[in-house]
Formats: structure tokens, sequence, C-alpha cells
């Protein structure tokens, strides 16, 4: 129960004041693993799994072995150079030179 101002500057004073000895935000989460970017062997193997046959971009995460951050960021590229179809139902095939 509330009987003064004093009472309601003691409930907000967690607030107002933070925690010198608690550690960084997300201290205590895990780790985050770092995926570099894909260099020319990666873009080579991403290439090779492409046809003009749509497949699915998971199969082709797969047959890589490579990360999906990777994987879509060569797709991307190649969407950016025209060098890519995309179908419906999240299917990809390479263009036709």
């Amino acid at each position: 129960m509330t009987t003064g101002a004093a009472d309601i500057l003691e409930a907000l004073a967690p607030l107002r004041e933070p925690d010198l000895f608690a550690g960084p935000v997300g201290a205590d989460e895990p780790p985050r693993e770092v995926t570099l970017p894909p260099d020319d062997d990666d873009r080579g193997r991403i290439a090779s799994a492409l046809g003009p046959t749509p497949v699915e971009i998971d199969e082709i995460i797969r047959h890589t072995e490579l990360p999906a951050a990777s994987v879509y960021l060569v797709l991307l590229e190649l969407d950016l150079a025209g060098r890519l179809h995309r179908h419906p139902g999240g299917l990809v095939s390479i263009a036709a030179d």
C-alpha cells in the first residue's frame, strides 16, 4: 500500500539506479557463430550446384555443405548480376548465358 511519495520513490529506485556490478547486456548469451564471407571456391561450388532445372535452395545448402548465409549471399550476387532465375516455391536455376 502506498502512503506517500516516499513509497513511490522507493518502488521506482531500482529502475533509476543501474546495477554497477551487472555484466554487459547479453553477457550470459552463448557466443554467436561468425560466418565468413564466401570465397571464390564457395561461389564455384554453388554455381556448379545450379543448372537449368529449378532446385530448392535448401538442396543447394545440403549439397554444398556451406552455411546458409553464404549460399543466400552468393544467390543474391547471382540474382543482381542477372544470372539467376527465381521460380515459384522458392526454387532457383541458373540463367542461360
